[in-house]
């Protein structure tokens, strides 16, 4: 496709997006439900020919010589579209926030003042391999009364595409506009400048897929921007804690899957208890074959741990996103080097505290300048489905509007609504 065709391409989706998103804005609640709950309908009828079209992108990978874990997640099984049926369905049973008015204030002037929830309006996903991502922002989009233009990843296009038409068939079956979710329909690399640089039609743009895309797309974006970079999660061993639920929870956090940006990839852990809690994590990092980089006083304990694999850990090892089975681990004072560390090295993306001391825990919360602060838990659990978001549609360490895993609040803003009986100002 030559750079005109596309550029008139994305104009047309981006104005009748922004046409689409007026009318989603105004739908009614049953009206959403009614769209989400034919889309699980539809998912479920279409396994099929939703296979029939996955298989050609499968093939294609594998023609292209894609490493196995990456087809794997190209990949619409039965249980990857039970799963999205599901998903639609919950969001379907969860309330309706958008029209709902908090915080309302009577003024000495008499007039009343409130704040409304609003959709945003168009939002434009950029993502990579998953084509299920198609129905969670479609979804997600649905549920939150905006238009969306989704451009997926040119590996996944003919599932995408198949996926795309089912969401539209769904949306005209409940009244609703078929343009409310459109897909690029073309790979060319071109079609995502031209997105991130619409600000006539997009209101914000998420990108999901690896630390390059988001960079480029941060970059060069005229178009605000909900993203994370990087997900270098701490779990803070803290002096007092439960040592047997320390190891647990830092086995979970690092072990269940390496692959995740919610996964921990520091451990530190407080010199009181160091002696006691590093021999029996070590022991069992060593058993799943996890890579230990630490500072001296770790190796030093680690030393000691059969089959464990050690290294010096490096300056770059505090601020490093492994996704693989290799884990930092440094010892601190107490929880104020913690902290320091912390809020130095991590990616303000998820961060815990395992720790008996309340105040400990206190502190730890409200220092820690991160998108999710824990206690006494996984950082795996960052996550929106287990925040009970319902879906999410990313995880975003900025602070302005979302911040932490983006739901259906996440996809709307607030408005300031005034309530008078003809007060005026003196």
């Amino acid at each position: 496709m030559n750079a005109t065709s596309t550029s008139e391409l994305m104009n047309t989706l981006g104005s009748q997006a922004k046409a689409a998103s007026a009318l989603m804005a105004k739908a009614g609640a049953a009206t959403k439900v009614k769209a989400l709950r034919e889309l699980a309908r539809l998912l479920r009828a279409s396994v099929e020919p939703l296979q029939v079209e996955n298989a050609k992108d499968l093939e294609r990978a594998r023609a292209a010589g894609l490493a196995e874990p990456m087809v794997d997640r190209l990949k619409l099984t039965p249980k990857v579209l039970e799963t999205c049926a599901e998903g639609c369905e919950q969001l379907a049973a969860m309330a309706d926030i958008i029209g709902e008015i908090s915080g309302m204030k009577q003024m000495p002037s008499g007039i009343r003042v409130g704040q409304m929830r609003v959709p945003i309006g168009v939002f434009g996903m950029i993502y990579e391999s998953r084509p299920n991502v198609t129905i969670e922002a479609a979804s997600l989009s649905i549920k939150s009364g905006n238009a969306c233009i989704l451009r997926g990843g040119s590996e996944a296009i003919d599932s995408n595409r198949a996926l795309a038409a089912l969401v539209q068939q769904a949306l005209v079956t409940a009244g609703l506009p078929a343009d409310a979710v459109q897909l690029v329909p073309t790979t060319d690399r071109a079609a995502v400048g031209q997105l991130i640089t619409m600000p006539q039609y997009v209101d914000v743009i998420i990108p999901r897929g690896g630390k390059g895309l988001i960079e480029r797309i941060s970059a060069e974006a005229k178009v605000p921007v909900i993203k994370h970079l990087d997900g270098n999660c701490h779990t803070y061993v803290d002096d007092p804690c439960d040592i047997a639920m320390a190891v647990k929870v830092a086995d979970n956090a690092k072990t269940q899957k390496y692959s995740p940006c919610n996964a921990t990839e520091s451990l530190l852990v407080a010199r009181g208890v160091a002696a006691e809690f590093l021999p029996k994590i070590g022991a069992v990092y060593a058993a799943k074959g996890v890579e230990m980089r630490g500072c001296p006083e770790a190796l030093a304990i680690l030393a000691g741990v059969p089959g464990a694999r050690t290294q010096a850990a490096t300056e770059q090892d505090w601020c490093a996103e492994y996704l693989a089975p290799i884990v930092s681990v440094k010892l601190v004072d107490g929880v104020d080097e913690a902290i320091a560390h912390i809020n130095r090295f991590s990616s303000h993306h998820t961060d815990a505290i395992l720790t008996t001391d309340h105040m400990h825990a206190q502190r730890f919360l409200r220092e820690v300048d991160s998108a999710s602060v824990m206690v006494n838990a996984s950082t795996r659990f960052a996550d929106g489905f287990e925040y009970g978001l319902g879906a999410e549609i990313g995880i975003s360490t900025d602070k302005f509007h979302a911040r932490g895993p983006v739901g259906v609040e996440g996809l709307t803003s607030l408005k300031y609504v005034v309530l008078g009986e003809g007060e005026v100002r003196g």
